[in-house]
């Protein structure tokens, strides 16, 4: 059997629990392709994941990662759409993490030229993500105010940049003024330090949220209920809050409001809602706004795969702002 080499999780939970480490080298089978690593994203999934809390679906990669970039280095029967050599970003279920990873050939993003391989790895979960949640979903538009939650997130900033590319207003919550400061730059309108000020208070004043983007769970439930305007949408995407909170019906009865939750890694690969679907999606509408360079990666630091425990710290810690790559090998 022959090798690569791969992030595994060893025994406990902690950061250092990750070792760089051999592993059965990847074959893509039918539908899927050979992918040579150059970075790999890192996600809050990720650190939950190495923590025993968000096993992988069944059949994917226990290694950790959830979207790369690199080079097509094979491929699968069934697959003509793609070529060895080509540049590439993919969305994952698992393996992420390593020299080389298989991934289906429906959920491949072109790299656009003179887009870096670093910056294209920090892509493709924010892509799906934002994307299928604010648009498929929620049905953003012009006009629209949307309310982010951790505007300095990679999923933050990110969505920052969709939304103004549809002409929506954006408020956006973050921990600092220097992070709230940048995220005016990307095009956020009402800025609110979620450490001093109410923001059910501030977007009231703004006339309510028709969309919000919410990445806390169950502890912002009931307040995100109360911060929505008439008709509005909630979406939730995260559980850093909790997973247990209270729903108050009669509140969302009188807004006309909607709740709904999703995650991108344990949607089905093919068929309605799929992540084909997504990424069908995301390069029809919004990989044009890539390669022109309207929305951007917002990179905050790269690590050299070795070290993805300090990167793990990184996001662990708050001070990231965007996306942080594990930078894996030059290609």
């Amino acid at each position: 059997m022959e090798f690569v080499r791969a992030i595994k999780v060893n025994g406990s939970a902690g950061p250092d629990a990750m070792a760089w480490a051999d592993a059965p080298d990847p074959v893509p089978g039918h539908g899927e392709v050979l992918i040579e690593v150059a970075a790999a994203g890192v996600n809050r999934a990720d650190l939950m994941q190495r923590q025993g809390l968000y096993p992988p679906p069944p059949g994917a990669s226990e290694v950790i990662g959830l979207e790369v970039s690199g080079v097509i280095a094979g491929l699968g029967d069934g697959v003509h759409d793609w070529q060895v050599g080509d540049r590439v970003c993919a969305l994952l279920s698992g393996g992420g993490y390593a020299e080389k990873v298989v991934a289906p050939a429906t959920q491949l993003l072109p790299v656009p030229e003179g887009l870096d391989l670093g910056a294209a790895a920090g892509l493709p979960e924010v892509a799906a993500t934002v994307w299928s949640n604010l648009v498929m979903t929620a049905g953003l538009r012009s006009g629209q105010l949307l309310l982010i939650h951790g505007g300095g997130s990679g999923i933050g900033t990110h969505a920052i940049q969709v939304a103004r590319s549809l002409g929506a207003r954006v408020a956006v919550t973050a921990g600092s003024a220097e992070k709230l400061a940048r995220c005016a730059e990307l095009g956020a309108s009402v800025l609110i330090n979620y450490r001093e000020d109410d923001f059910v208070a501030a977007v009231r004043a703004e006339g309510g949220a028709d969309v919000i983007l919410d990445n806390m769970g169950a502890a912002y439930l009931s307040r995100n209920v109360d911060a929505l305007a008439n008709f509005g949408h909630l979406t939730i995407i995260g559980m850093q809050g909790g997973v247990n909170g209270e729903l108050n019906v009669a509140a969302l009865l009188r807004k006309w409001g909607t709740v709904h939750a999703t995650n991108v890694r344990n949607r089905p690969a093919t068929g309605h809602g799929s992540k084909a679907e997504i990424i069908a999606e995301v390069r029809r509408n919004l990989w044009p706004l890539v390669a022109d360079g309207t929305i951007a990666p917002i990179i905050h630091a790269e690590v050299p795969i070795a070290d993805a425990s300090e990167a793990h710290r990184l996001l662990e810690s708050s001070e990231a702002f965007g996306k942080v790559v594990l930078r894996v090998q030059d290609l």
